[in-house]
């Protein structure tokens, strides 16, 4: 019995151990096979995503489109492979927060407020309209108040991403149209994001409707206060404290911190939306110095994690639905692209604005986007909405998005219909003429892409010789620096757009391109090599293959900044050793020429570096000032006889800040003159003491 009991004291507590030992590898190949489904699904997502984006780009439409696609195409609707909708719609969310965080950072109360005596009512009304029209559609389809409520709110609200692609494309970012469109757009981000406030109160439910709704826009109201008194002060002296510890990875790491955390606290500890706390901690670092560091900074988790978030949307897309219901879906983008414009032409008409800012806002009101997608994710998931009525609105942004191009590129033609009849024009058209784009009224121009140093540079010795010039650069502040200064712009990105396009490229003088990337550098000259082919390009490089690649693409001059600088230091070597300084810029031409190769193995270097050997070892270059009592005063250089008496000859004389070059016989010199001579080695000896010696002659 003891023997029993004490083997089955030793065995037990063993089989418990092998127990507990299978538990763990069994509990860690459950974790190991759950990872291997998550990056699984990331990754076919954004290879899906890849490809969408890049057979749209090569269709001419927004990358956004190709994202929806995929997501189609990977979703639960379509054959092959089928995406994890959950696991990808849970880091979707964190695409939504940098969304959102995106859009507070360029969030500008300054530029809003300039425009709003356009941009409040205009988007107000506008957004009542376009609602109450949808809301009347899906009621003849027999939807419920509630869905047809939000149906008509999702399809009254413009994609803020699209609006600024299709801005940059036609140069009109940085216009007094782009800016009412850009105003209005802001007004209605403000209302998408109280109304996701407020649908999230409704969906909460509770004994009262009325009592949830006020206390939710009371917490929002809270944590909004709290934001603006303290978020405002801690935030922005948070950034700058990071700034001065020079840990870029650090900086990083906050900038992720800040946008999720305070989207976290938000809806933890206020029970507001993650899109409303991203929003304002975006605000809140806007408002620093260190704000488009912070914009840099976090523009690749935006764009990898809003790629997520529209590859999610298009996942929840049912294709056979849609084709079914073809005459819905074609209803919707009706009311998208054609009621939406209209209704935003009627009413910027009739406010003290151009006719052209009417036009150009009904142009970047005709799609729908990512605020669109949010309200409708937010109705499904509080089933005000059906996956089917959620298809629709997909459906009706994708279609928009594709038409968009169109409808900017028809305002000049309607444009010029409307000017047909003078006077509906002149009624439109009341409050007068806004400047043009520059590429309308620009030629003979030098064109400065990128506007940093050298940019600076650049644009300040143009405007010196009165050489009218015009800059494009993506960054805001620089815009406004230089449209204070009253040179002409574009704003946006030159490598990621068709702004190019706008800049009158084919009737420019030269193009200068200053960006220091040399990726960047190398689009912006390719793109403009086709549309201007035979246009003279200057070109920043920052490597030796990048001045390769430069010059294959097109630019005839391409400067290596570091590699010039030992290239000068070379021409002031040669010319402070008394080679002659013709011969020496040749051979540094040479040098550009052949891409900064610093072997010597041209013909050509070869050539002229024989020259220089020669004219160093046989001549020699010397310069002599004559002085008040010189007899040669008052002489002309054939009286002088420098060159019967020495075999020196006089190539070039220093009068003042002139230089004459080679003097004729019959040229007086003068005293002061600073002669420069130039011979064998015993002959400019001899000129120097014939001169002397004419000082002595005429001393007192």
């Amino acid at each position: 019995m003891c023997v029993t009991q004490n083997v089955n004291a030793i065995i037990t507590p063993r089989l418990s151990c092998l127990a507990v030992t299978h538990d763990k590898f069994s509990d860690t190949e459950t974790t190991l096979v759950q990872e291997l489904h998550l990056v699984t699904n990331i990754t076919v997502a954004l290879l899906a995503a890849f490809l969408g984006g890049v057979v749209a780009r090569r269709l001419g439409l927004p990358t956004i489109v190709g994202y929806l696609v995929a997501g189609i195409a990977i979703g639960p609707f379509t054959p092959g492979f089928v995406g994890d909708v959950e696991a990808i719609s849970e880091l979707a969310e964190i695409g939504i927060i940098f969304l959102m965080f995106g859009v507070g950072l360029h969030f500008s109360l300054r530029d809003l407020w300039v425009v709003r005596d356009i941009a409040l009512p205009g988007a107000v009304i506008q957004t009542m309209i376009a609602t109450v029209l949808g809301i009347g559609l899906t009621q003849l389809w027999g939807w419920s108040l509630q869905a047809s409520l939000v149906f008509g709110l999702a399809l009254s609200v413009a994609s803020t991403v699209v609006l600024l692609r299709g801005l940059e494309d036609q140069g009109l970012l940085n216009t007094i149209h782009g800016r009412v469109a850009v105003g209005w757009l802001v007004v209605e981000d403000i209302a998408t994001v109280i109304i996701l406030v407020v649908l999230r109160a409704f969906g909460e439910g509770g004994t009262s409707l009325l009592e949830t709704g006020l206390l939710t826009l009371g917490k929002a109201g809270i944590f909004a206060a709290l934001m603006l008194f303290l978020g405002a002060r801690f935030i922005p002296w948070l950034f700058a404290r990071i700034a001065f510890m020079e840990s870029r990875e650090l900086f990083i790491l906050t900038v992720v911190v800040v946008a999720l955390g305070t989207a976290f606290a938000a809806a933890e500890f206020f029970g507001v939306s993650l899109a409303l706390g991203a929003f304002l901690a975006g605000v809140m670092v806007s408002e620093s110095t260190t704000s488009y560091q912070v914009g840099a900074d976090v523009l690749p988790f935006r764009e990898v994690f809003s790629i997520l978030f529209f590859v999610s949307v298009g996942m929840l897309v049912n294709p056979l639905y849609l084709i079914a219901n073809a005459g819905q879906v074609l209803a919707v983008t009706a009311l998208i692209v054609l009621g939406k414009p209209i209704i935003a032409a009627a009413i910027a008409f009739v406010l003290p604005y151009p006719a052209r800012t009417a036009l150009v806002v009904a142009a970047g009101l005709s799609q729908i986007g990512e605020f669109s997608f949010l309200l409708g994710s937010a109705a499904v998931g509080l089933h005000f909405l059906n996956a089917d009525q959620y298809s629709l609105i997909l459906a009706g942004a994708v279609l928009s998005i594709v038409i968009n191009p169109l409808m900017f590129r028809a305002i000049h033609p309607i444009e010029k219909w409307l000017k047909r009849n003078p006077a509906l024009w002149a009624r439109l058209d009341r409050h007068g003429p806004a400047s043009l784009p520059p590429s309308e009224h620009f030629r003979d121009h030098v064109v400065i892409v990128g506007y940093g140093r050298v940019g600076h540079h650049v644009v300040d010795v143009l405007e010196y010789l009165k050489i009218p010039r015009l800059v494009v650069d993506a960054e805001a502040t620089r815009i406004a620096q230089l449209e204070k200064m009253g040179v002409p712009t574009l704003f946006g990105d030159a490598a990621n757009s068709e702004i190019l396009k706008h800049a009158g490229l084919e009737h420019a003088r030269a193009l200068v391109v200053t960006v220091p990337d040399e990726a960047t550098a190398e689009v912006v000259v390719a793109a403009a090599r086709r549309i201007a082919p035979k246009l003279p390009i200057i070109a920043r490089a920052g490597t030796q293959p990048g001045v390769v690649r430069l010059s294959a693409l097109g630019a005839q001059d391409v400067i290596h900044p570091e590699l010039e600088g030992g290239l000068e230091i070379v021409r002031h070597t040669l010319l402070r050793l008394g080679l002659p300084a013709i011969q020496v810029q040749q051979y540094t031409d040479i040098v550009r020429r052949d891409h900064y190769d610093s072997e010597i193995s041209t013909p050509d270097e070869f050539n002229l570096l024989e020259q220089l050997l020669h004219a160093f070892r046989g001549m020699e270059i010397i310069w002599h000032e004559l002085g008040a009592n010189n007899a040669l005063d008052n002489v002309t250089v054939a009286e002088a006889g420098i060159r019967d008496q020495t075999g020196a000859s006089i190539i070039a004389i220093k009068r003042g800040e002139d230089i004459i070059a080679n003097p004729k016989s019959a040229f007086k010199l003068q005293a002061g003159d600073i002669i420069g001579l130039i011979g064998e080695e015993g002959q400019v000896v001899a000129a120097k003491q014939y001169l002397h010696s004419q000082e002595r002659l005429n001393a007192p």
